[in-house]
């Protein structure tokens, strides 16, 4: 049976609501989490991004953060920002990601999150996968919506600064953005970091965790 704990996953489901959620919000878990357990499953999902340049780089960007894994991505194409509207199609994508694994982690958004596609495909998540553990990374914005995260994966220096520099390498579509720099991404691993007593971490929130005290 599955429980609400963190043990030593050997299947993660990672979602996001547009290409490169993923990588900004857990990238640099994925990498320390790939790098200890060559062969672990990664089902990922994408909501938006399908079909064109966003999916091309999405698919390169996920199979450098994810080294030795067995990776399995779905890149779907409904229209970013549209996320509501598209509901149903985006909750049958949901269950059917479901369907096809039993993980021990799921890495997604924040239910809080400031942008509509992100908090929407948050709520999706909290229904189809109800008895697992679920992180939800953080993504900063020019909302300003970043919180108190309950949980914390440290990063070495070399996997922050690969995390950074595969975020620039693979997605050049973005680099135009002004947050999306070098400054940003460790600047905020930085903060996270100081806050669990390591040089850099990445942070999320956790709903339910099951505790093994006597394990």
């Amino acid at each position: 049976m599955i429980r609400l704990g963190a043990g030593r996953p050997d299947r993660v489901v990672a979602v996001g609501a547009h290409c490169d959620d993923i990588a900004i919000g857990a990238g640099g878990t994925l990498l320390t989490l790939c790098l200890a357990r060559p062969g672990v499953r990664v089902d990922a999902l994408v909501l938006s991004g399908g079909g064109g340049e966003r999916e091309q780089e999405e698919r390169a960007a996920l199979a450098a953060f994810c080294p030795g894994a067995d990776l399995r991505l779905t890149v779907l194409k409904l229209p970013d920002g549209r996320m509501p509207a598209h509901w149903e199609e985006a909750k049958a994508a949901v269950e059917d990601l479901r369907e096809r694994t039993e993980p021990d982690l799921v890495l997604a958004p924040r239910t809080d999150d400031a942008h509509q596609d992100h908090r929407g495909l948050a709520k999706l998540m909290t229904t189809a996968f109800r008895d697992h553990l679920v992180l939800r990374y953080e993504i900063v914005k020019w909302d300003g919506d970043l919180g108190r995260p309950s949980a914390y994966q440290p990063l070495t220096p070399e996997v922050a600064e690969e995390k950074v520099r595969l975020l620039q390498e693979h997605y050049p579509s973005q680099r135009h953005r002004p947050w999306y720099d070098r400054e940003a991404f460790l600047g905020l691993a930085r903060i996270r970091g100081i806050e669990c007593h390591a040089r850099y971490a990445e942070a999320f929130d956790v709903a339910k965790l099951t505790l093994n005290l006597g394990g």
